[in-house]
């Protein structure tokens, strides 16, 4: 458990896992109430931004005719493999930062 608490209340790597547990929302949510932990902030950018590509990603592979449903099946195992990786990494404390997106999130927090 992380030492440090988020202005939730919250340990920063429970807040940050919670940000992964529910995904897309939960990246929202925390990026509405957090307001002192770059760790949380970090994590609740990189959570919206994976999962809301993701979601746009299954869209536009149901458009596509033939392959499309190949696509989608191959994504909702990748979209597994993320959510487990980042769900426990973010328990354990760590900063994984996403290829692309983790260079976006850490861009943005620096405007928050």
């Amino acid at each position: 458990m992380s030492p440090f608490k988020s202005s939730t209340g919250l340990p920063e790597n429970m807040a940050a896992t919670l940000c992964y547990l529910f995904a897309f929302v939960g990246g929202i949510v925390f990026l509405a109430v957090e307001k002192r932990s770059r760790f949380v902030l970090f994590h609740a950018l990189q959570s919206v931004l994976t999962f809301g590509a993701i979601m746009i990603a299954h869209i536009l592979s149901g458009l596509i005719p033939l392959i499309g449903p190949v696509i989608a099946a191959l994504l909702s195992i990748l979209t597994l493999v993320v959510w487990v990786v980042m769900l426990f990494t973010s328990l354990q404390g760590k900063w994984l930062k996403l290829p692309w997106i983790g260079d976006i999130a850490e861009k943005q927090l620096r405007h928050l």
